[in-house]
């Protein structure tokens, strides 16, 4: 009750300071006005409070394929690159069942994702969609931070920074995978952004700040 009056007063309810979701969705396409959601991957990311480490829970994930409509499915390339099946895409979960399931496993919890903007585009649109309403979590984009954190590297794609980072992906572009390595990238630089933001508030107002900076 006390969360659901400070998000009524503010917009959105004070972020978990201590779990952290880091994302990533699979689609029918790149264009977010035309494609549809097909998968959301998540897993979590937990703070010791007073070691101040990092690390990645396994126990504490999400995955869940949401049901499309025959005219909606992924075209032969792009199962190609996600691996979802167009029997599997026609036998997921209902939209409105698995986002109400998503929110709940979120909770107050800020988001992470790799060039976020597509991430947070294609949740928020179909959230509107199907419950009318968008999600208050904060969204923050790891790849100004990674770059943030390693100055000297010129990369800008997620492929480049594993690969700086010496990360591997069981099978890039599903999301599962994809997930999991985008919250190594968070882990491994995690070290040297304490060095610039100490709290999730902090992280947030750094990201934004980084956002707004021209990039060479």
């Amino acid at each position: 009750m006390k969360i659901d009056w400070i998000k009524g007063l503010w917009g959105r309810a004070p972020m978990d300071p201590y779990r952290w979701v880091v994302l990533d969705v699979e689609t029918t396409g790149l264009n977010t006005r035309k494609a549809s959601l097909i998968e959301i991957a998540a897993v979590s990311l937990h703070l010791d409070p007073i070691t101040q480490n990092l690390k990645i829970d396994l126990a504490d994930s999400f995955e869940v394929v949401l049901k499309q409509q025959t005219t909606k499915t992924s075209n032969k390339e792009n199962i190609l690159l996600h691996g979802i099946g167009v029997d599997a895409q026609k036998s997921g979960e209902d939209p409105v069942a698995a986002l109400l399931k998503f929110e709940e496993w979120i909770g107050t919890s800020p988001l992470f994702a790799f060039h976020a903007v597509f991430d947070e585009a294609m949740i928020q649109k179909t959230f509107k969609q199907y419950l009318g309403r968008k999600l208050n979590n904060a969204w923050i984009d790891i790849e100004p931070l990674v770059a943030k954190c390693h100055p000297e590297v010129k990369a800008k794609y997620m492929d480049d920074w594993m690969q700086f980072l010496g990360i591997e992906c069981a099978v890039r572009h599903q999301a599962a995978a994809d997930t999991f390595a985008t919250a190594e990238i968070m882990m491994q630089i995690w070290p040297l952004l304490r060095a610039h933001a100490h709290s999730i508030e902090e992280i947030e107002e750094l990201e934004k700040r980084l956002r707004k900076l021209p990039r060479h």
